[in-house]
């Protein structure tokens, strides 16, 4: 099974308008809503490929319940803890840039940590569990820590800069930086020439593999003595939101069904191109379309 755990989820609320104009009253030509985190991107994009996952985490009031009933409308599964205080409203701004505007989100007891820890205690050897995201201020900044070490279970972690450095001696399934929190990992500028020796330091600490986003140009997989290099997809970028749970989510899909590594690399690019090119997470026609188009090199370094 397949557990993926958003800590903080929260409504996306899409506005797009063709101009943005500060202080000014601005009417959106459209909207939408979305159950948002990005444990449950992840969870969208296994479904659409075929596979069940379960949905971990806090949700609270009435916010809370929209996205779980979202969640259950989807497909998905959910065992979510529900909380006090309601969950949080993030709003995407889409015009002819992209502006974010994320809440700070709930505070949450003891008391329902406790029952997220009961929640998660059928993960077992074999499952694999999806950790992302940054933790609610509320929460112990051990939290993650205190996940992987109440399950035998695999799991993949995708956080920012060098605290994930914390979390490689529990050798990780899967790690994501981008090219940017690369070069904030181990204090030093990434270039083309250093870069496969930086991704295989991750490796080297504990990571069993490690893909790199190289935005525009693409991104690299590192998995011991293989590294492969993926060119960038043409495309119309429509939402960068969920891109890259969108490619952790093919690669977890992937080693579920027991693909090759360069196989689940494959996967997880045309997941995380396609839903860049999708309003919200990709299709499994469009994710089947892009795979086509994915060309992946053999690297040195």
């Amino acid at each position: 099974m397949i557990y993926t755990i958003t800590t903080n989820p929260a409504i996306d609320y899409i506005l797009r308008f063709d101009k943005f104009e500060d202080g000014a009253t601005i009417r959106a030509r459209e909207d939408e809503k979305y159950p948002g985190g990005k444990g449950i991107m992840a969870s969208k994009i296994i479904h659409n490929l075929g596979e069940k996952s379960i949905n971990l985490g806090f949700v609270g009031g009435f916010i809370g319940e929209y996205i779980a009933n979202a969640i259950k409308q989807l497909g998905l599964g959910e065992n979510f803890v529900r909380i006090k205080e309601n969950s949080r409203i993030n709003v995407k701004l889409k015009y002819d840039k992209e502006t974010e505007i994320n809440a700070k989100g709930p505070h949450i007891s003891s008391k329902e940590v406790e029952s997220f820890f009961e929640s998660l205690r059928d993960a077992k050897k074999g499952d694999i569990i999806v950790i992302s995201g940054s933790l609610p201020y509320s929460l112990d900044s051990n939290f993650y820590k205190k996940v992987i070490e109440k399950t035998e279970a695999d799991f993949t972690i995708d956080i920012a800069d060098k605290k994930l450095l914390d979390y490689l001696s529990y050798k990780p399934l899967l790690v994501k930086p981008n090219e940017e929190e690369l070069g904030k990992i181990f204090q030093t500028e990434i270039t083309d020439d250093n870069l496969v020796a930086y991704a295989r330091k991750l490796n080297e600490l504990g990571a069993q593999n490690v893909i790199v986003s190289l935005g525009a140009r693409g991104s690299i997989f590192v998995s011991g003595d293989e590294a492969y290099r993926a060119r960038p997809i043409d495309g119309k970028l429509v939402n960068s939101v969920g891109a890259g749970d969108s490619m952790v989510g093919g690669f977890v899909y992937s080693c579920v069904n027991n693909y090759k590594k360069i196989d689940a690399y494959k996967l997880a690019v045309a997941c995380g191109s396609a839903t860049a090119f999708s309003p919200d997470i990709a299709s499994k026609d469009m994710i089947d379309e892009i795979l086509k188009k994915v060309e992946v090199e053999k690297i040195g370094n």
